[in-house]
């Protein structure tokens, strides 16, 4: 049995940002926002297969401080807040071989871009 749900303007007049916005789960999200009515940023370090111009895309490498100052300056200051986070930045390029093939470069590149980033540039927009 299928039910059918009506999700549009739910989120009218909400500004929503999606780190990772320009393909699998991060795509789906941002596609679901713009469905509910939230106008929608998405950002990641290269530009979607497909323009969509219902949102707002900004290129950003978000493990880096000067990429996240970029979004929340640029958001910030076209938008004038923030209401909806999705953080959705992650990856790994660490190589194969597991536990043992790990280098402390390779752990510190991988907590840098999962969890310190986004928790860094997350209480920016919470700062302004």
């Amino acid at each position: 049995m299928t039910q059918d749900f009506n999700f549009n303007n739910e989120l009218s007049g909400k500004i929503a940002l999606v780190t990772g916005g320009t393909k699998g789960a991060g795509k789906a999200i941002a596609e679901r926002l713009v469905q509910a009515g939230a106008t929608v940023i998405i950002t990641a370090r290269n530009a979607p297969e497909q323009e969509n111009s219902s949102m707002h895309f900004i290129a950003a490498d978000l493990s880096k401080a000067d990429g996240a100052q970029q979004v929340v300056s640029e958001v910030l200051s076209t938008y004038g807040r923030l209401d909806i986070l999705v953080n959705n930045l992650g990856g790994s390029s660490t190589p194969a071989g597991g536990f043992a093939a790990l280098s402390d470069e390779d752990w510190e590149s991988t907590l840098q871009a999962n969890l310190l980033a986004p928790f860094g540039w997350t209480g920016a927009f919470c700062r302004k």
